[in-house]
């Protein structure tokens, strides 16, 4: 296995509207992360990756883009981004932006001058087609619902949003427009960024627009994905775009492409593949089918542990992950993988840490999953803030649920979830703000809190550099980083167990997926890891432990 610098980090991900206001607007900004650097060194992790902090039209949070080159106002100016760089870097944390490649804002001037001036070449940089006497193009379902079509004015002409109306698609069949893209990429790379999250990139290339797809829902559209996402022939824009960007600086690419087939993985990661690691979405939509949220499935912990093993053998001797087990997209992971909610505790918290921390690739940490973060219960379609939630409801009402159901539906899925603010203490506003923050704080925050956490016998902030340090600075790390993986064959769908080895460790990392007690059948010498004050062949419940 090629050593590259970017395996041996830890990666923690800041949702930069929620985690620290620093002069009191109820919005976090980058001072506030410039003043949380030492917590983060303490941590122990190397790379931030920031989410979106472009000039923004806000309809999607950060992902959809006024101007590339801007700094949101809200979170700050170039100036203070140059600091958090610098004051990162002194504390060896490299900074990661989010680069959204498929799509801008409607208020872009590209998009702006496409739309007053039809004579105009920024008209070639989006996607216009004309429709069927004011009827869109094709059926196609963008993917936070409704048409992918936006007629312009009443004009008979459309352009093609894969997200949200506010969401205009790039044309990457002109090159002038991938052109421009490389341009401000490098910009940034300059200012001293180490790597790149690329949003939603195999959504780049798009199928024959002619092409009618068989009705799926009540709405009478039909899901876009298999127009929109994975297109053959995107991985030839992957190439160029890697060449004339990333390739020049060794710097870090992660990407966010759901849906890709195992055959297909070779594009993104491995020796001829464009990417330094991808994200591994393989157990995120096990709660739902097709990514809507209120399409449930009653999933078992059998099919859990298969997709979980499979993801990991998929790549064995392919390429490098990134692996996670919450993002700004997801709701918090115990909520989501703990299905009673009696369950929901430190055990079950630090067990799920486990297994997914120590296979192989790049751990990610979301804001506060280190101190247990837990999803929030609204009571009314109103207090939620994220598009998509919005328009999960709605469809939901319209495939026949009542509003009690769609609410449910909403609260278990909402992205909102793990955008709430981060929970520093249990004084007012969660210690994130003096005032109220921009969207509603989850009201469990004076139970869970990191001072709460800190001062605990159970902390789960403590449990987690716990885990770094045995990645990053024990005996085991070569190991740890490395090693080969190999699934431990254990007859129990509720034991997920697997080893990490080299020529020099044999390490065993078992994790209890359940409330009961379970024999162990399995030989050890000693406990590296263990969320449990003792060990022995009776797992505890939801009990993780790292063996030699």
């Amino acid at each position: 296995m090629e050593q590259k610098w970017w395996k041996e980090k830890v990666a923690y991900q800041i949702y930069p509207k929620s985690f620290m206001d620093s002069n009191d607007d109820g919005i976090g900004d980058i001072q506030g992360i410039i003043s949380k650097l030492d917590y983060l060194q303490q941590l122990g992790i190397d790379l931030i990756w920031l989410n979106p902090i472009y000039k923004s039209g806000t309809a999607d949070n950060g992902y959809d883009v006024i101007d590339y080159y801007e700094i949101m106002e809200q979170f700050g100016n170039h100036e203070d981004f140059d600091k958090l760089v610098r004051e990162a870097k002194k504390r060896g944390i490299g900074i990661m932006l989010d680069l959204i490649l498929n799509h801008t804002s409607n208020k872009h001037k590209w998009f702006l001058e496409a739309l007053n001036n039809p004579n105009s070449k920024y008209r070639d940089y989006y996607i216009i087609r004309k429709g069927n006497n004011h009827r869109p193009p094709n059926n196609w379902r963008s993917i936070f619902g409704g048409s992918i079509w936006q007629e312009i004015g009443s004009s008979n002409e459309f352009y093609l949003h894969s997200f949200a109306k506010e969401q205009p698609d790039l044309n990457w069949e002109n090159p002038e427009v991938r052109q421009e893209l490389y341009k401000m990429i490098n910009w940034w790379i300059a200012r001293g960024v180490k790597g790149f999250r690329l949003d939603a990139i195999n959504c780049i290339k798009k199928s024959d627009f002619s092409e009618q797809g068989i009705p799926d829902a009540a709405d009478g559209l039909c899901n876009c994905f298999k127009y929109i996402r994975e297109v053959d022939g995107v991985e030839e824009y992957y190439k160029e775009l890697r060449q004339n960007t990333f390739d020049k600086y060794d710097c870090l690419t992660v990407t966010e492409a759901v849906g890709v087939e195992k055959e297909k993985l070779g594009n993104y990661i491995g020796e001829n593949g464009n990417f330094s690691m991808m994200f591994n979405f393989d157990i995120t939509y096990i709660d739902v089918i097709n990514e809507d949220w209120f399409r449930r499935t009653n999933w078992t912990k059998k099919e859990f542990k298969q997709k979980f093993i499979e993801s990991q053998l998929n790549i064995k001797n392919l390429g490098w992950q990134a692996q996670f087990i919450e993002n700004h997209d997801q709701p918090r992971a115990v909520n989501k993988y703990i299905k009673d909610e009696t369950q929901i505790n430190y055990y079950s918290k630090t067990m799920l840490a486990v297994m997914y921390f120590f296979v192989k690739g790049t751990p990610f940490i979301y804001q506060g999953q280190e101190i247990g973060m837990e999803n929030f219960k609204r009571k009314s379609i109103d207090e939620f803030d994220d598009i998509n939630s919005i328009s999960q409801y709605k469809r939901a009402i319209k495939e026949g649920y009542t509003s009690e159901q769609a609410l449910e539906f909403i609260n278990k899925r909402s992205r909102d979830n793990a955008r709430t603010p981060m929970q520093w203490s249990d004084e007012a506003n969660a210690g994130f703000s003096k005032v109220q923050p921009w969207i509603k704080l989850n009201e469990n925050y004076k139970n869970i809190n990191l001072r709460q956490d800190q001062k605990s016998d159970k902390s789960i902030f403590n449990f987690y550099k716990q885990m770094i340090n045995l990645r990053k600075t024990s005996k085991y790390s070569n190991t740890i980083i490395y090693g080969d993986f190999e699934p431990i064959d254990i007859q129990d769908d509720e034991i997920i167990a697997y080893r990490r080895k080299d020529e020099n460790y044999d390490l065993k990392i078992i994790c209890n997926f359940s409330n009961k007690e379970k024999e162990l059948n399995l030989k050890y010498e000693e406990v590296i890891l263990n969320n449990y004050n003792e060990a022995s062949n009776i797992l505890k419940p939801y009990q993780a432990i790292i063996v030699l």
